[in-house]
């Protein structure tokens, strides 16, 4: 029977690929080769919508919350860092979409920009993957019982919807598409 934190997980998988196409991407631009300016508005779509949108928000708006109801301490603990961190992808997310319309306008520092945005961004979610794949979602998987975590899915659901009605076709799409524009990027 599916979980909350497997579906978590397999958005997880989703957010990687458009991680390894946002690094990939931002390498041929360190080395001085040109990518579309909107591939990076295109990335920085898919993670306002779908990777904080609709991921982060089941996070913040369902799992921590049951974690908390079933004794995980609200402040200080991983709960906490994991919304740190999303606040810190969220500066990432700005930082980079502002660099993007930067190099479609011309700016010569945008480059640089975007590089340095997409690094941080791209190390930032991995290490923060790591520790809700292995730290979090066990605790999570241990702490709220089934009948509340039967509920959970329901409400995954809803937040999806909310962000968008065809949030998940869209957002695959998205993805797939941003995987495949950065596999025919050469410098």
């Amino acid at each position: 029977m599916t979980t909350p934190t497997d579906v978590l997980m397999a958005e997880h998988r989703v957010i990687e690929q458009v991680l390894d196409a946002l690094e990939a991407a931002a390498a041929v631009l360190a080395r001085g080769g040109n990518v579309r300016p909107g591939f990076f508005v295109d990335v920085s779509d898919f993670v306002s919508g779908f990777a904080d949108g609709c991921h982060h928000g089941k996070e913040e708006g369902v799992l921590f919350e049951a974690m908390i109801a079933h004794g995980a301490p609200p402040h200080g603990g991983a709960i906490a860092m994991m919304l740190d961190e999303h606040e810190q992808g969220r500066a990432y997310n700005r930082a980079l979409r502002d660099a993007a319309r930067g190099l479609d306008g011309g700016d010569p520092q945008a480059r640089r920009h975007i590089v340095s945005n997409a690094k941080g961004y791209v190390a930032l979610l991995r290490d923060h993957i790591v520790k809700e794949d292995e730290m979090l979602f066990p605790m999570a998987d241990e702490l709220i019982p089934r009948p509340a975590a039967d509920a959970m899915l329901a409400a995954f659901d809803q937040v999806a919807r909310a962000e968008r009605p065809d949030a998940d076709a869209h957002f695959t799409a998205l993805a797939a598409r941003i995987v495949h524009e950065a596999t025919t990027l050469s410098d």
